[in-house]
């Protein structure tokens, strides 16, 4: 059917589409580069048996075979990520909301709360958690002195893998200075009227939270819901600082480490990848793992944008 176009009109949607697509070039560069080449990288060699050093060859599903069945603790740090990405991010969001929503309510002093709210977040992760590590430490960490004082049960904390999981959960609430400043924005940004009009039909504090506040801020619980699983599906940081400051491993070539301390209750899916990657110098089955997580990440994230609209007004 083009070609029943007049020749200057061809010649202006040629000129157009050229137009377009060197606006869209710095993207495309940047999309193939780094995220479509090391995904097809990444697909490539999980079938292959790659050291990083001598020319792959393929195994067809060796690999996959091997993470499924024989890679150990596998299955253990897959819920560990999952766990991480239930109740982190629950608790992140419900927590950011709430540290917004009263910092907005306060009329004296707001800056010096947000101020003291958004600093943690400004802390480097290794730091937090070395000194949270310390805070915490069952023995001599002035949190269990404290407890002790009142008659409070003193958990291990990071040595104990009951509690190893909801140490890290505290630490990341600590920081949650990032959540509360794009809550706070979507707060205010709420309509007054609507807020008096609810006011004017007898409403309660809770109602026209649910009914006025939540509808309106929607769309930024979901986003923070969604930066949330990638960011638990990360994780990595945190985790291996935490296990090697708790097992007494915080430096030295020749110390051993067991990777998921306490007894794998830290282990996540990114520490196999670099387990296998890096240390037993597997990347096919890090691949595979990589792919997992990847897959996860995904469907984490299709499933909360399916849902969207149970969460937004009808409007939108």
């Amino acid at each position: 059917m083009s070609s029943t176009l007049p020749p200057a009109l061809r010649r202006k949607r040629r000129r157009e589409a050229a137009r377009t697509a060197a606006f869209l070039s710095p993207w495309l560069i940047g999309f193939g580069f780094f995220f479509l080449y090391p995904l097809l990288s990444t697909v490539y060699f999980s079938f292959m048996n790659y050291d990083g050093f001598a020319a792959p060859t393929f195994v067809g599903l060796r690999n996959w075979d091997f993470v499924f069945t024989k890679y150990p603790s596998f299955w253990q740090g897959m819920g560990n990520t999952l766990w991480l990405v239930a109740v982190m991010v629950t608790l992140r969001v419900a927590f950011g909301l709430g540290v917004g929503l009263l910092v907005t309510k306060v009329k004296t002093g707001s800056g010096f709360f947000r101020t003291a709210f958004y600093l943690p977040y400004l802390a480097p992760p290794v730091a937090a958690t070395m000194a949270f590590a310390f805070l915490l430490n069952p023995g001599t960490g002035p949190v269990n002195h404290l407890l002790g004082e009142i008659g409070l049960p003193q958990p291990g904390w990071f040595t104990d893998p009951s509690w190893s999981k909801p140490a890290l959960t505290m630490l990341a609430m600590w920081g949650i200075g990032d959540l509360m400043v794009i809550f706070m924005a979507a707060l205010l940004d709420v309509p007054r009227e609507q807020y008096e009009a609810a006011e004017l039909d007898g409403t309660s504090a809770p109602q026209r939270f649910r009914f006025v506040t939540l509808p309106n801020i929607a769309p930024i619980v979901v986003f923070a819901v969604v930066t949330g699983v990638i960011q638990a599906m990360q994780y990595y940081t945190q985790a291996i600082v935490a296990g090697k400051v708790a097992s007494g491993v915080i430096g030295g070539s020749g110390q051993q480490f067991e990777p998921g301390y306490p007894h794998g209750s830290t282990w996540t899916l990114p520490q196999m990848v670099y387990n296998l990657g890096f240390q037993r110098f597997d990347t096919g089955s890090a691949c595979v793992v990589a792919i997992i997580l990847f897959a996860i990440s995904m469907a984490f994230t299709s499933l909360l944008m399916r849902r969207r609209a149970g969460f937004l007004n009808s409007e939108d």
